[in-house]
């Protein structure tokens, strides 16, 4: 006759065997989202990891006394390919701008990170981000074709956590007149982090940079913060204001990211 297992001894397994993997949870370097800056994070999920990051996000602008809103809510999936490279889908989701309303283009990517960084010798953390924007949304908001576009993320840590991020990229698009053009596009964002999970930042985003031709350069003032939950939860909101005429007088988001 088989000996019985005592029911304490199979209390005790089953609780270390639920216990163990939110232990090693725990342990886990904390995620980086590429929100809610404009600057992108160098580093990647990790393979077979998988990141939600998402949004809700007003957009009020004033041309020629009237004032537009439109509402959209960005979300970014993130899936690791590998240790040093991920898969990426994004989009604007839904959105309502007046009278019209439906869903925006998609985009997939690739993201590259090809160097850690090291503080001591000043190294950033270097990584490449390739998308292409398909032509796959709601009448009223669907661009021309598909738009690819390339950027490079660095990325520096400096004494007392703070921290500074450069992203210059360029893109092909298409204007109003049905033209294909090339603009570029530069970001800078200084950060601070005040504690292990908070953490505020400033920037200067250039979005798109090019002539009034094609829609003229779109730049924006940021300032915002993150705030980690857990190693693998976030949630975070930022405030932007335009620095021209070609750019929306002021946006603010609110989102949430997870991991698994």
């Amino acid at each position: 006759m088989a000996a019985r297992i005592p029911t304490k001894i199979i209390s005790v397994g089953l609780a270390a065997s639920l216990l163990l993997p939110l232990a090693a949870h725990a342990e886990e370097e904390a995620m980086a989202t590429d929100r809610p800056d404009v600057v992108e994070s160098s580093n990647v999920v990790g393979k077979g990891r998988f990141q939600i990051e998402t949004s809700f996000a007003s957009e009020s602008d004033k041309v020629a006394g009237v004032k537009t809103t439109t509402r959209t809510t960005p979300t970014l999936l993130r899936y690791g390919l590998t240790e040093n490279t991920e898969l990426r889908l994004e989009t604007d989701g839904f959105i309502r701008d007046g009278q019209d309303h439906g869903f925006a283009d998609v985009a997939i990517g690739l993201k590259w990170h090809t160097h850690d960084g090291d503080e001591a010798t000043g190294r950033p953390s270097v990584g490449w981000l390739f998308h292409a924007d398909l032509d796959s949304g709601s009448q009223p908001f669907r661009g021309h074709g598909v738009r690819p576009s390339v950027r490079m993320v660095a990325e520096w840590e400096f004494p007392q956590d703070w921290s500074l991020g450069l992203m210059p990229g360029v893109l092909r698009d298409t204007n109003d007149a049905g033209e294909h053009y090339v603009a570029g596009s530069l970001a800078v964002v200084v950060g601070k982090a005040w504690t292990d999970e908070f953490r505020t930042f400033v920037e200067v985003a250039g979005h798109q940079l090019t002539s009034a031709k094609n829609g003229g350069s779109v730049v924006t003032y940021d300032v915002g913060m993150a705030y980690l939950i857990t190693p693998t939860m976030q949630v975070d909101s930022a405030v932007s204001f335009g620095a021209n005429d070609h750019t929306p007088d002021r946006q603010w988001t609110v989102g949430f990211s997870i991991k698994f």
